[in-house]
């Protein structure tokens, strides 16, 4: 399936928003204690929170076109902006969706290939990425995809601490 990326504009803000929002409820809202989630969602998905980690200058957005049809989305942080490492040489892959509609088609496995493009034209040499532990497709998933686990950190979903698996692709197996 043939895909277009695009970096995402502050004029797409309410549709980035959307669409982060509403894939992250798909994948994980019967999971987790209603409460908590929602407590969770009003927060992360608020308007301006979503602004601010647009205009990060060391954040980037891209949406994933099929035609002229968004089908997933994915984030990347770089210095400062990672959650965890904050080292030059690596980038962190700190969201990948793919809606649900898409799911299934190989479509994950295609964004994947680019991101690991676009670490590489940045000189990075670690790809990088935090997996809920109990996600255990998805885990799956990145480990078919060369990433290894290194490490865990907390992950708050309302006040329900979860675990994330940190995980990391080496760029240099390319």
């Amino acid at each position: 399936m043939e895909l277009t990326y695009r970096l995402c504009s502050l004029e797409e803000l309410h549709q980035l928003r959307q669409i982060s929002e509403h894939t992250f409820v798909i994948a994980f809202e019967k999971d987790n204690d209603p409460e908590d989630f929602k407590k969770y969602i009003e927060k992360a998905f608020a308007l301006e929170k979503v602004k601010e980690e647009l205009l990060n200058p060391n954040s980037d957005f891209y949406f994933v076109y099929k035609d002229k049809e968004v089908v997933g989305y994915f984030k990347l942080n770089v210095n400062d902006a990672q959650s965890e490492l904050k080292q030059d040489d690596s980038v962190e892959l700190e969201r990948i969706y793919v809606v649900s509609k898409y799911q299934g088609l190989g479509l994950g496995k295609q964004f994947l290939h680019y991101i690991k493009a676009i670490a590489q034209e940045r000189n990075k040499k670690m790809l990088w990425l935090g997996v809920w532990q109990e996600n255990k497709r998805a885990v799956k998933f990145y480990e078919r995809h060369g990433f290894q686990k290194f490490d865990t950190h907390p992950y708050f979903i309302g006040s329900d601490e979860q675990t994330d698996w940190l995980m990391r692709f080496d760029l240099s197996n390319l």
